[in-house]
């Protein structure tokens, strides 16, 4: 007696296993052919209705100083888009990437002026990233799942933001630290300072 239910455990990207990166960043900077195969197997696996958000930020390369500046301040991190690429990718790693997601998704809705618009993407926020029906909800308290409710009944371009400064928070406190010893950041911070120094 099925329900004819979509399954929520289909939707992880096939393979972790990273080939030599052909470039000093392991994020979606580069542009090279691998990358490129790669974002298009996680997107075709991935789908979110919010298509107006790029898989990834276009971002210059960082300068060896800027990644040194992203172990300073959480802060440093997420104001820079390469920044936020290299913490995405990492969260990606840890089956996370939605937390990343949904704050880019609420900054993009913070810039909407149209009305229609704002009701529109508010609606694919809720339903992508709010709803317990989602693979990719995040994680929130109740009393910021009342707040949003409320006032998803007359959206705003601000109707997240308190669930936006709570997943800020979990990313800052949880994620973070783990980030600044990773691989992912280890790396990089390594191939930049090789390359100064060359330079």
């Amino acid at each position: 007696m099925s329900r004819h239910e979509t399954s929520p455990t289909t939707v992880q990207p096939a393979s972790h296993h990273r080939p030599n990166a052909c470039c000093f960043c392991w994020c979606c900077c580069c542009s090279c052919s691998w990358n490129e195969d790669r974002e298009r197997a996680w997107r075709a696996s991935r789908e979110t209705k919010l298509e107006t958000i790029p898989n990834c930020e276009a971002c210059t390369k960082p300068t060896p100083e800027e990644v040194r500046g992203w172990a300073q301040s959480f802060d440093k991190l997420m104001k820079s888009p390469a920044g936020r690429n290299v913490f995405r990718e990492f969260l990606r790693t840890e089956y996370s990437e939605e937390n990343m997601l949904f704050w880019l998704a609420c900054e993009e809705l913070k810039t909407e002026c149209n009305k229609h618009t704002i009701d529109e993407k508010a609606r694919m926020i809720y339903e992508d990233y709010i709803s317990i029906l989602s693979p990719k909800e995040v994680s929130l308290d109740s009393r910021v799942r009342e707040v949003i409710n409320r006032k998803m009944q007359e959206p705003s371009s601000h109707t997240f933001d308190d669930a936006q400064l709570q997943i800020y928070t979990l990313m800052h406190r949880d994620s973070y630290p783990r980030f600044l010893n990773s691989a992912i950041y280890k790396s990089l911070l390594q191939g930049v300072s090789r390359s100064s120094s060359e330079s």
